[in-house]
This record gives C-alpha cells, sequence and structure tokens, in this order.
C-alpha cells in the first residue's frame, strides 16, 4: 500500500467511525435491526453506505478536474475547519442522544404506521389481488426490509456532514484510500449499531463522540492549510 493511499484510508476510517457513530442512521440501524431481521438489515445499511461512500469519493475524484486544484484545496481546507467548529459546538450544547433517538423512532413509528395503514386498505379490496401477487413476486427477489434499510440509510446520508466531508477528504488524498477506509469505519459502525442494538446507542457519549470528531477535523483542516498544494 503506497503512502498516499495509506494516508488517505487513515484519514478516512477514522472521519467516518468518529462522524458515524450516534448518527441518525446508526440509530435507525439499531432500531431497524430490534424489528426485523438483523442480516436484511445489515446488508441494507450497509450496501446504501458504500454506494454513498463511492459517489461521494467519485464527486471529490472529479472535482479537481472541474475546479482548480488550488481553489478545492482551499475549499476542503474550509469544510474541515468548519465541521469541526460545528461538531465543537455541538458538544457544547450538549443536545442529548436521547433526544435524537426518541426523533428516529417517531419517524420510523410513522413510516411503519403508514404502511400498515396502506396495506389493510389495499386488503379490504378484492380488485387488488393482482397486485398482492406481483408483490408477492417481486420480493422473492428484493426483501422490502432489506429495501428500507437501504433506503432510510442513503437518504439519511444524502447531505449529511459525513457525505461532505467525503467528498472534500477524496478532493485531497488519494480516492481509493478514501473509499476503503470510508468502508471499512462504515462497516464497524453499522454492525455495531446492529449486533449492539438501542442500549448500545444509549450508552455512547454524544458529547466525547463530538467533541472527538471536532478535534479530529479541525486537525484535518490545519494539516490541509500547511500543506503545498500539488
Amino acid at each position: 500500500m503506497s503512502l498516499s493511499v495509506a494516508q488517505g484510508f487513515t484519514k478516512s476510517l477514522a472521519m467516518t467511525v468518529l462522524s458515524e457513530i450516534g448518527d441518525k442512521t446508526f440509530f435507525a440501524a439499531a432500531i431497524l435491526a430490534m424489528r426485523h431481521p438483523r442480516r436484511l438489515v445489515l446488508s441494507g445499511c450497509l450496501t446504501a453506505l458504500i454506494v454513498m461512500t463511492i459517489l461521494s469519493a467519485i464527486v471529490g475524484w472529479a472535482a479537481p478536474n472541474l475546479i482548480s486544484r488550488r481553489w478545492t484545496h482551499h475549499i476542503t481546507t474550509l469544510v474541515f475547519l468548519g465541521f469541526g467548529l460545528w461538531s465543537l459546538w455541538d458538544a457544547v450544547k450538549g443536545e442529548g442522544e436521547t433526544e435524537e433517538l426518541a426523533e428516529v423512532e417517531a419517524k420510523l413509528n410513522s413510516a411503519d404506521w403508514k404502511a400498515n395503514n396502506g396495506t389493510a386498505k389495499e386488503g379490504s379490496k378484492d380488485d387488488d389481488d393482482l397486485k398482492k401477487q406481483r408483490r408477492q413476486i417481486f420480493t422473492q427477489f428484493v426483501s422490502p426490509i432489506f429495501l428500507k434499510a437501504f433506503s432510510i440509510t442513503f437518504f439519511g446520508e444524502w447531505g449529511d456532514k459525513s457525505q461532505l466531508a467525503t467528498i472534500g477528504l477524496a478532493a485531497d488524498e488519494n480516492p481509493f484510500g478514501v473509499v476503503l477506509g470510508g468502508i471499512l469505519g462504515q462497516a464497524l459502525c453499522t454492525t455495531a449499531a446492529v449486533l449492539g442494538g438501542k442500549s448500545l446507542a444509549t450508552q455512547i457519549s454524544e458529547k466525547i463522540v463530538a467533541f472527538s470528531g471536532g478535534v479530529l477535523f479541525i486537525v484535518f483542516g490545519i494539516q490541509s492549510f500547511l500543506s503545498t498544494v500539488s
């Protein structure tokens, strides 16, 4: 492994772990794993996160080809410093993970109620038998639980701090190393959420995670500021 790949891998791994622990998608994976088969939840969440990581790295890799390397370097530096201050502010505010957990639970419960209500209405109509047969054939190939875990995780991560940070990191570091580190970090966090369940999520100190992530982002920003543009 070359030095550039190793550096991108290390930075991406550390950033991903500290960004994803206690995140909304972390709580969502933990709650879904308590309601549905863990293997389906894990595969759905991981697939979404892997796709998101690869897409983010591609955007970051392509950015220097669309904008000058100097500008992308400066933007990346500002992104790291901004996210660092943002995370430190979250740690100071001390927004408890119980509030975020309750918010995720409420959204999932609302989605489940709508799904169950829609199913009940469809079941009361005799002319929906054909739709049910088609749905059964479809679910033999793609599990609805997998799709649910995938969609919740994918759209939950879209525009999230970790996605934007991955784009910035891939623009400044070796994108292959960023992808490897990001996927490993996502796999570790998601597996811990699925296996540990909600009890693990509620035992995590959000303040410590936010503070550690803020310090890490600021370190990345300072390093990027001091480094020369190649």
